[in-house]
């Protein structure tokens, strides 16, 4: 079983020396931006550049942030990035309906090798179509939400305010068979002990990794989401008692286990080993 990513570490297109200190930074994902990053007159900079870093491959996964799709912009950053070897993956901001997937994954398709796609969800519209959105087309390949708007759309102040809309996209991503949607980014570079209550959180309401804005924040991500020594130790007892027998059963200390308990177990050593 492969580790899932944990961390996506975000640069803006127009600023390639930064793009480029990202790529080392250690992050899972590398995404550049070449929407809400970029000044509306530095996009067309932006896409050149990163259409040029991408004409060779990368040393980790890079996935690019689209402008939105219902724009004038999306479909001419879709034809300069969408058939360079070094793309990953394209993040489509501001979706609101499985047809925009649609037509994006058939956009995409005549590239030698169409690139994963990835929803960001980012209004209440957005939210009360998320299953309909997260099975849209067999290449979207995850989603998530995109916090900072969908705060605004809904006029929510208090951060608790937001987590129906978290569960709901844990749920639709689950629902759709899609790997546990990531965190939104936290805005405050400074607050790593904030970043690292608000990430005990999501992984509670079953969030898996998180987007960042600065390198700084990969660590605190990374750690908040790999297993507790406990967890790894528990997900071993699982293991081992599930290879000697059939069926659902107790362990020794009375806790009930199943298959799908066994499975949990199984990516809670996934994980544990990406170190």
């Amino acid at each position: 079983m492969t580790a899932p990513p944990l961390t996506w570490l975000y640069a803006p297109g127009d600023r390639p020396h930064v793009v480029a200190k990202a790529l080392t930074a250690g992050a899972d994902v590398v995404v550049i931006d070449l929407e809400d990053a970029v000044a509306p007159d530095r996009k067309e900079y932006a896409r050149a550049a990163t259409a040029e870093l991408l004409s060779a491959p990368q040393p980790v996964p890079v996935h690019v942030r689209v402008n939105a799709l219902d724009g004038p912009l999306a479909p001419r950053d879709l034809e300069a990035v969408a058939d360079r070897p070094g793309l990953s993956g394209l993040r489509l901001p501001k979706v609101t309906s499985p047809g925009q997937i649609i037509r994006t994954a058939e956009r995409s398709a005549p590239a030698a090798r169409a690139p994963a796609l990835y929803a960001l969800l980012e209004s209440a519209l957005a939210v009360e179509h998320a299953h309909a959105i997260a099975s849209a087309h067999p290449a979207l390949r995850g989603i998530a939400l995109g916090e900072a708007d969908l705060r605004a759309d809904l006029g929510v102040r208090e951060d608790a305010g937001l987590d129906w809309c978290r569960s709901r996209i844990v749920v639709a991503a689950r629902a759709a068979g899609l790997p546990p949607s990531p965190q939104s980014v936290h805005p405050d570079i400074r607050d790593l002990e904030g970043l690292a209550a608000s990430c005990a959180h999501g992984r509670t309401l079953g969030f898996l990794g998180r987007a960042a804005i600065h390198p700084r924040q990969l660590p605190i991500i990374e750690r908040a989401y790999l297993p507790t020594e406990r967890e790894v130790e528990e997900a071993e007892t699982i293991v081992k008692a599930a290879m000697t027998q059939q069926g659902a059963q107790a362990l020794p200390d009375g806790r009930f286990i199943d298959a799908a308990v066994v499975a949990a177990a199984h990516r809670t050593l996934s994980l544990a080993r990406r170190n």
